[in-house]
């Protein structure tokens, strides 16, 4: 009897022999957009094995318009964004708190939070016992790029320089919230709880490892821990290059990372996670992906696969939907990892 998605990830996670690439699929609205007709035939040959629940969450009494339509978008925390390109995400323009010593114009979301949270954890234990599908929780705390909304991101990295003045004040009170919605979901039947931060730039960290290890650390270790005690799994997504971070990962226990392997010494991250995490994806989405040249695609996929693929498990083929995409390196990404896999298992 074939595996089903969950049982593929799971085991893909635990390094139990999958019987193929588990598979994942990010997409902006842009994708929708653009690349209707192409979308949908890579998603129907080539389903998600990831699944989400049903939205239990109240609704926000701050939150208005769309986070990836043109024009005002204004978060549940009370951040503003401004959007000028229709399908992909806007920026914060103007610091929703001026001052670390007055953080009265931050709004904490409690309000989403179910008001009769049995009820809830019904709804989403009735969506994960009925799916086939690896489920994650519906919450992923951000807590530096959150900080880089309410504060402006010249004013964070400032602030967690000097610490003590006032950031871990805020990150205090952005942690409480977080701790609660992750609580919450890890009463569920969900498989795994996740987070993310985008942490590097192309080419190291966007502060100090010391400061990162003294100040973030800590926190996503109390999100792995409570996913552990609950039996679940932990996920954490980071854009550019972390690999300092990256034996601080395997340390508190994450279970799986997407990062940009392309940014940085994938033989060097073999050798630091390798065999104790899962490479969560991804392919270069900056320089391969948009490339017209189907062949760099396949070349990206088998050096993924020389540094860090197995066939006891560890690897996602995950990869994103993005502006610029050149349609049929989607299909390839899938069919190459297909082909490794086949060839390793023979």
């Amino acid at each position: 009897m074939s595996q089903t998605s969950r049982e593929i990830v799971t085991r893909t996670l635990k390094f139990q022999y999958p019987e193929r690439i588990a598979r994942d699929l990010w997409c902006l609205p842009w994708a929708e957009k653009h690349h209707p007709k192409e979308l949908a035939e890579l998603k129907e040959k080539y389903p998600t094995d990831f699944g989400y629940p049903p939205n239990i969450y109240n609704k926000s009494t701050v939150e208005k318009g769309d986070p990836h339509a043109v024009g005002t978008y204004i978060d549940p925390w009370g951040c503003i964004f401004t959007n000028i390109h229709d399908g992909i995400i806007g920026e914060v323009k103007t610091p929703l708190v001026e001052d670390l010593s007055d953080l009265s114009p931050l709004h904490i979301p409690n309000e989403i939070m179910p008001t009769d949270e049995q009820k809830a954890i019904d709804t989403v234990n009735r969506f994960c016992d009925q799916s086939d599908k690896f489920v994650f929780a519906a919450c992923c705390p951000r807590p530096w790029e959150q900080m880089q909304f309410i504060r402006g991101t010249m004013n964070a990295m400032m602030d967690v320089m000097t610490p003590d003045g006032g950031a871990k004040k805020l990150l205090a009170v952005m942690q409480e919230f977080y701790l609660r919605q992750m609580d919450f979901w890890a009463k569920t039947n969900v498989d795994s709880l996740m987070f993310m931060d985008d942490w590097g730039s192309q080419n190291s960290l966007l502060i100090p490892p010391s400061i990162w290890e003294e100040l973030f650390k800590p926190m996503y270790k109390e999100y792995c821990d409570i996913a552990k005690a609950c039996g679940k799994f932990i996920f954490m997504h980071s854009d550019g290059c972390i690999t300092e971070i990256y034996p601080h990962l395997v340390e508190i226990g994450v279970s799986a990372v997407n990062s940009q392997l392309f940014c940085m010494d994938m033989e060097k991250i073999s050798k630091i996670a390798k065999g104790k995490l899962t490479f969560w994806g991804e392919i270069d989405r900056q320089h391969v992906l948009p490339n017209p040249d189907t062949n760099k695609t396949i070349e990206a996929v088998n050096k993924v696969a020389k540094y860090l693929y197995d066939p006891s498990g560890g690897i996602i083929a995950q990869f994103e939907f993005s502006p610029g995409l050149y349609p049929p390196n989607a299909t390839a990404v899938y069919e190459q990892w297909n082909k490794i896999h086949r060839q390793a298992v023979k």
